[in-house]
């Protein structure tokens, strides 16, 4: 076993709760030139459709991610490993943890936008199956900077597929 496979192993997603906001700021002031403060994440998670989640190895949480519930998606709003936890697969546990929550039949892909200037995140999400489908021209309130919108589309496996034709040929 790797050590990545090891730190994998350790790594917990769950909600998160109220008393995780003191990490979540320190992380996202160790990772943000333009940071939430905590009013702006008490806004976001009282909205009935956002929801937030932390990574945690052992009782430290290393990460967080804030997304909304829409009908045929998920929305990244906020997501951030704190630097010292980084390339250990903190990112990609939460992000596989998004996904595993797309269907055929219901959430079909995931979206978020990422700073033009934020090539590590461009790259991470790359890896992580997103594309780039548009540019967001001075996206931000914070600076004139773009964003890229990017996408994770579900793909259905063959069964899910074959299930579906089934039903419509049993309907």
């Amino acid at each position: 076993m790797t050590n990545i496979e090891k730190a994998v192993s350790c790594i917990h997603i769950r909600w998160m709760i109220r008393r995780d906001m003191a990490s979540v700021l320190d992380i996202e002031q160790a990772c943000f030139e333009f940071p939430w403060g905590e009013d702006d994440f008490i806004r976001c998670l009282r909205q009935r459709n956002c929801i937030g989640m932390v990574a945690e190895v052992g009782d430290q949480v290393v990460g967080f991610m804030i997304y909304e519930l829409h009908k045929t998606r998920l929305h990244i709003l906020n997501f951030c490993v704190h630097p010292e936890w980084r390339r250990q697969g903190v990112g990609r546990v939460m992000v596989e943890k998004l996904v595993s929550k797309l269907s055929y039949q219901r959430r079909t892909r995931v979206m978020l936008e990422v700073r033009e200037t934020n090539l590590a995140a461009q790259l991470f999400f790359k890896s992580m199956g997103f594309r780039a489908i548009t540019v967001l021209h001075e996206f931000y309130d914070d600076t004139p900077e773009d964003a890229y919108l990017m996408q994770f589309r579900y793909r259905p496996s063959a069964a899910e597929l074959e299930g579906t034709d089934t039903e419509r040929r049993a309907a």
